[in-house]
């Protein structure tokens, strides 16, 4: 990561639509050094996707709530994340350390069916408890580029040049 790397991400996070040959117009470098850059970084996954951003609330899923799940002695991590993924309002799992298993972010329409997300959640044999969490605001939203930066160290841009 250089700071090519990083002004290029920062500009296709800004704008995601900007074409390849504008972006080489505002960086000031070649269309097939954007596009090489771009391509190098989807291979090593720093890239996942070129997907729009999705806003669960604007598609009518304004209640986020955190669940951790505990899992029966056993069952393995594997069964019960096939069950979450096969639940839309799932919309991110992970294994965590600490008090429980897993740590799941779930979205509903409001209260009450949250109650049935939560229910579809835990209604799993391999699921034996669970404690809810309800967000009432986003804070600090869902960021990476501050990392970008945070990547780009004055070492790696001189070993760069």
């Amino acid at each position: 990561m250089d700071a090519l790397d990083a002004r290029l991400l920062e500009l296709f996070s800004n704008e995601p639509r900007l074409g390849a040959l504008e972006a080489s117009r505002r960086l000031g470098v070649a269309r097939g050094t954007v596009q090489a850059r771009l391509d190098k970084l989807a291979a090593r996954g720093v890239v996942r996707d070129w997907a729009p951003s999705l806003d669960a609330g604007a598609l009518g899923f304004p209640v986020t709530a955190f669940l951790t799940l505990e899992i029966r002695q056993g069952a393995g991590h594997d069964v019960v994340a096939t069950h979450l993924a096969a639940i839309p309002e799932v919309i991110e799992a992970h294994t965590i350390t600490g008090a429980g298993d897993l740590f799941a972010r779930v979205v509903a329409r409001d209260n009450a069916d949250l109650q049935r997300v939560i229910d579809q959640v835990v209604g799993f044999e391999a699921i034996e408890r669970s404690s809810t969490v309800i967000a009432l605001d986003e804070q600090v939203p869902h960021r990476v580029l501050p990392l970008v930066r945070a990547a780009v160290s004055p070492s790696t841009e001189v070993r760069n040049r």
